[in-house]
């Protein structure tokens, strides 16, 4: 999976689980000050990339995410396995 690709689907659950504005995320979002996501929203974003991501992702690798872009760039390796 390519990091466009990764940053749409992640963008997709974004808006369609989470109701944040298509406009508002962008890569240099803040997930927490922009998009209003909590910690529980960080392991539910995980959680629905299992649909698109094999094996396990453990979820204390968002402790440093940040931005959209850093979960994509975080989360992009995982789908080299």
């Amino acid at each position: 999976m390519t990091h466009d690709e990764l940053f749409s689907k992640v963008k997709e659950i974004l808006v369609k689980d989470f109701e944040i504005d298509e406009a508002d995320v962008v890569p240099e979002a803040h997930l927490v000050n922009d998009l209003d996501l909590d910690s529980i929203d960080f392991i539910d974003l995980v959680v629905k990339t299992k649909e698109f991501i094999p094996g396990r992702i453990d979820p204390e690798i968002f402790k440093s995410v940040r931005t959209v872009e850093d979960a994509v760039t975080t989360l992009l390796p995982y789908t080299e396995q």
